[in-house]
């Protein structure tokens, strides 16, 4: 019996001491577990933290950006704003000149210096009529010079833009004798052609001077031969003036004309061209210049019977040369047509020369001496030869048309033919030597 009691306390020592051990493992085991968890509880609470600190991150973007949001709608606001008073402020400027619907046939620019008062009666006969075309014709002032009456009365006028060419560099003339004044006003027009083309980006430019009315159809003309400068490229410019326009040898109001002399004196030209002008842009004489064949190259300009400008500047930088007998009594067009209705196709390249030589053939031949005297005892057109520029001459003076040429070409002339009308509707052709030749006219 000891000896079983002996033996059950031997068991329950091992038995206490892997009870013991138990017990440590599962302290051991919970305090490790305590630690965990304690430090999940930490990890937790840095979590909860940093997602506090995150959502006050985002609250405080979320004003910004609901400021931002303000702070850009009160900039559109401003911006509004601001547009409609920029647009107010350009209400002289070019952009309330121009229709966003419409492209412009062409600016219009009058080219000043310090004729106040002429440049005034300019600008006003241009705006009886441009007024209603104002977004099709923009009008521009282009000042040469400080003179100071000169730009107030152009700043006195809405309807344009005024620019201003100041050049004070020193003139050396080629010649001695030579007026200053002529190299001024070639810098003028190269200056504000290159604005026109290269800043403001028109395609075509219609040029006048300071001392120029225009005629009522000025604007509906130019209009419809601007399809034929774009069509046809042996088309130079196209001219509002014909230097034998005066009232005793003008008929129709309706008659257009090629010619191979630049007639100037309201004229339009294109981009195309000026590009090709601009870099030998000469230092002066600019319109003798565009009539020596090596700048036209046998290109040629349209021109009307009658004059759709009158020029009234008696006194200018050219001292009124020629003014009483060539320049005062052109007939400046008072009748309004409808150029838009009308079929010019005739005027382009390929037609014209069959058109033209058709007219001068019809007309009776005439010899060159005493030419005046002889055409009053015949009715109808009649076409009288010339030898040489001498011959010409002569019979130019006899019926008070213009004598000049320049580089071997009368003036108005298509192939050395000069026609005017003469007493009533009858017309008169002065015939080159080789002019029939060339509009293939057998001579009989």
């Amino acid at each position: 019996m000891a000896y079983s009691i002996c033996d059950f306390r031997l068991l329950l020592l091992p038995a206490a001491v892997v009870f013991i051990y138990i017990q440590m493992r599962l302290f051991a085991t919970q305090s490790e577990y305590s630690d965990r968890i304690a430090a999940a509880v930490e990890s937790e609470n840095h979590c909860t933290s940093q997602m506090r600190l995150l959502i006050d991150q985002i609250s405080s973007q979320q004003e910004r950006i609901v400021a931002l949001e303000e702070e850009k709608q009160r900039q559109e606001l401003e911006c509004g704003q601001l547009k409609l008073l920029v647009k107010d402020l350009e209400r002289k400027g070019l952009e309330r000149l121009i229709d966003k619907v419409q492209v412009p046939v062409a600016a219009v620019v009058v080219m000043a210096c310090n004729r106040a008062d002429y440049l005034e009666r300019t600008i006003n006969s241009i705006l009886k009529y441009q007024s209603s075309v104002a977004s099709r014709y923009p009008l521009f002032v282009s000042q040469d010079g400080p003179h100071l009456d000169v730009k107030t009365k152009a700043l006195s006028y809405d309807q344009l833009t005024y620019m201003q060419h100041l050049d004070y560099d020193s003139v050396q003339t080629e010649r001695p004798g030579e007026l200053i004044a002529y190299y001024k006003i070639a810098r003028h027009y190269k200056w504000a052609l290159d604005k026109l083309f290269y800043k403001h980006n028109f395609s075509r430019v219609i040029i006048l001077e300071d001392d120029m009315e225009i005629a009522p159809d000025f604007f509906d003309y130019f209009e419809a031969a601007a399809a034929l400068l774009d069509q046809d490229k042996s088309i130079m410019a196209v001219s509002s003036w014909n230097d034998n326009g005066q009232k005793q040898f003008v008929q129709d109001p309706y008659a257009l004309y090629r010619s191979d002399f630049f007639p100037g004196l309201g004229w339009m030209l294109s981009r195309t061209i000026w590009d090709e002008l601009s870099p030998k842009w000469p230092k002066a004489y600019w319109d003798d210049w565009l009539r020596l064949k090596d700048n036209h190259k046998g290109r040629q300009f349209i021109r009307p019977e009658v004059c759709r400008t009158y020029n009234f500047g008696e006194h200018g930088s050219s001292l009124g040369q020629f003014y009483q007998q060539y320049l005062a009594p052109i007939k400046l067009n008072d009748v309004q047509v409808d150029w838009k209705s009308r079929d010019l196709s005739y005027l382009t390249k390929d037609k014209y020369t069959n058109y033209f030589a058709k007219i001068v053939k019809k007309a009776k031949p005439l010899p060159g001496a005493d030419a005046l005297l002889k055409v009053h005892n015949i009715e109808g057109d009649v076409r009288i030869q010339y030898k040489n520029q001498r011959q010409f001459e002569d019979i130019a003076r006899q019926f008070g048309i213009f004598e000049e040429w320049k580089d071997g070409i009368p003036r108005t002339a298509y192939k050395g033919i000069v026609v005017f009308r003469y007493q009533t509707t009858r017309r008169i052709f002065l015939v080159a030597p080789e002019s029939l030749r060339q509009l293939g006219i057998r001579d009989t």
